[in-house]
C-alpha cells in the first residue's frame, strides 16, 4: 500500500444541519443539541485544483483537502473507494435504455460502501484519542466498523438485529467485535446502545450521530463526478437506509460546484427504500406525521430497514433540491430483479442494489425517467453476503 503524505485539509468547522450554528472541530463532537439534528463539517475557502488528482493513489483520500482527518498517521485505510463505473449493456438494451451505467461500491473492504464512512470515522476517532466504539447496524457498517476498529487498535461493539444473515454476525466475531443481538430492527439496537452507552463509556457511531461518516460517504460523488469526466448523469438512483449515502453525495456536488470542478444542471437524486420499510416515502408525502403512517417490518435488503432515520430532514432536502424523488419497490420485486441481473450481467449485488433497477423501470414506465437520459444506479454491496436470503425466496 502507498504511503501517504502528511494532509492538509480545508475542514474548520461544524455546522448544525438544521439552523447552522458553528461547532469546535477540535474536540469529538456527536450532534448539535441545539436542534438535535446532525451535525456536518465546513470547508473554509478552499483552493485545491484537480489537476492535483493526476498522480494520486485510486482511493478515496485522494481527496484529502476535502476530508476532516489533519494528519495521515491517523489515517486508517483499506484501500476503500475509486470503485468501479460501468455499463449495464444488455439490461439496457433488454429494455429500451440508452446509457445506464452502474457505480459497484461491492469491490470495497468488507464488501459494502459503509467502508468509506467508517473509514473517516474510525480515522477521527483515533486522532481525538477514543478508546472504545459502539454502533447500532442492519448488518454492514457493524461488519465495516469492526475491520477498522481492529486496525485501528480501538475496542468495538456491535449491536445487530438477530434476523440479519449469518454472515453479517461472523464477519464481526472474526474481526474480535463484541457483538449483541437484539429481537427487532435497527431502531431497536439504537435503544439498546442509548442504554448500554449511558454513561458514556463508548463513542457512538449511530448514522449521522457523529459527523464523520458523512464525510467518507460523500467520496462516492467525487468519484462520479471523476470517474465520468467531470460530467454529472441525469439521474441518479440510490438505495436509502439511514441516507448518509444519499445526503454525501449532493454534499460532494456542492462542494464541487464552490471548487469550480463541475459546471451545469445537477442530477435529480432519486431514493429507493423498501415497502417493508418506506418512511422517506411517507415523509416525502406527510413531512409531520410520517412516524405514525407506517408500521416497519424487516426486508431482505437489510440496510433499508430503518424505520427512523435521523437525517430524514436532510434526506427530504436532497430530493428537494435535486427535483427527486422517492419510491418504494415489494420484497419480491426486490429478489427476481437481482437474480435477473445475476444471470443477465453476471454481477451479484445487494437487494440494496437490486432496488434501483427496479425503481428505474417502474420510473420509465410513467414517464418520470426518461430512456435516453443518462442514469446512474448505485449498488451498495456485494450480494455474496445475501445468497442464503436470495435462495430462500
Amino acid at each position: 500500500m502507498q504511503t501517504l503524505v502528511k494532509l492538509f485539509t480545508f475542514a474548520t468547522s461544524l455546522s448544525c444541519s438544521q439552523c447552522g450554528k458553528k461547532y469546535s472541530f477540535s474536540v469529538p463532537q456527536t450532534f448539535a443539541n441545539c436542534c438535535d439534528k446532525p451535525l456536518t463539517v465546513d470547508y473554509t475557502d478552499p483552493d485545491f485544483s484537480k489537476s492535483k488528482l493526476q498522480r494520486r493513489p485510486l482511493n478515496m483520500w485522494r481527496y484529502r483537502e476535502m476530508l476532516p482527518v489533519l494528519q495521515s498517521e491517523n489515517i486508517i485505510t483499506l484501500g476503500e473507494g475509486f470503485t468501479p463505473i460501468s455499463g449495464l449493456e444488455k439490461l439496457a438494451a433488454r429494455y429500451g435504455f440508452s446509457d445506464l451505467l452502474l457505480k459497484d461500491e461491492s469491490s470495497n473492504p468488507t464488501g459494502s460502501f459503509k467502508a468509506r464512512g467508517i473509514s473517516v470515522a474510525v480515522s477521527k476517532a483515533k486522532e481525538f484519542g477514543i478508546t472504545h466504539c459502539i454502533i447500532p447496524t442492519a448488518g454492514n457498517a457493524g461488519g465495516a466498523m469492526a475491520a477498522y476498529c481492529a486496525k485501528a487498535d480501538i475496542s468495538c461493539t456491535v449491536v445487530m438485529p438477530s434476523h440479519t444473515p449469518e454472515v453479517f454476525k461472523q464477519e464481526c466475531r472474526l474481526y474480535g467485535a463484541e457483538l449483541i443481538l437484539i429481537d427487532g430492527l435497527i431502531s431497536d439496537c439504537a435503544k439498546k446502545v442509548m442504554k448500554l452507552n449511558q454513561y458514556g463509556d463508548y463513542f457512538d457511531m449511530s448514522t449521522l450521530k457523529e459527523p464523520y461518516r458523512l464525510e467518507g460517504k460523500k467520496t462516492m460523488g467525487y468519484e462520479i463526478a471523476e470517474q465520468l469526466n467531470w460530467q454529472l448523469p441525469g439521474v441518479i438512483i440510490y438505495p436509502a437506509g439511514g441516507g448518509t449515502g444519499l445526503i454525501g453525495i449532493w454534499k460532494a456536488f456542492k462542494e464541487m460546484e464552490t471548487l469550480g470542478w463541475i459546471t451545469g444542471p445537477l442530477p435529480r437524486m432519486i431514493a429507493v427504500q423498501s415497502e417493508n420499510c418506506a418512511p422517506l416515502l411517507h415523509a416525502v408525502k406527510d413531512p409531520l406525521h410520517w412516524r405514525n403512517a407506517f408500521i416497519p417490518q424487516p426486508t431482505i435488503a437489510n440496510g433499508l430497514a430503518v424505520p427512523y432515520p435521523f437525517g430524514m430532514n436532510m434526506m427530504l432536502k436532497v430530493l428537494s433540491e435535486s427535483g427527486g424523488m422517492a419510491i418504494a419497490i415489494s420484497e419480491d420485486e426486490i429478489i427476481s430483479t437481482g437474480k435477473e441481473i445475476a444471470r443477465t450481467e453476471g454481477l451479484l449485488i445487494s437487494p440494496e442494489g437490486a432496488a434501483t433497477f427496479k425503481a428505474l423501470l417502474h420510473l420509465s414506465r410513467t414517464g418520470i425517467i426518461n430512456p435516453s437520459e443518462k442514469v446512474l444506479l448505485l449498488n451498495t454491496g456485494s450480494g455474496y453476503k445475501y445468497i442464503d436470503n436470495y435462495e430462500r425466496r
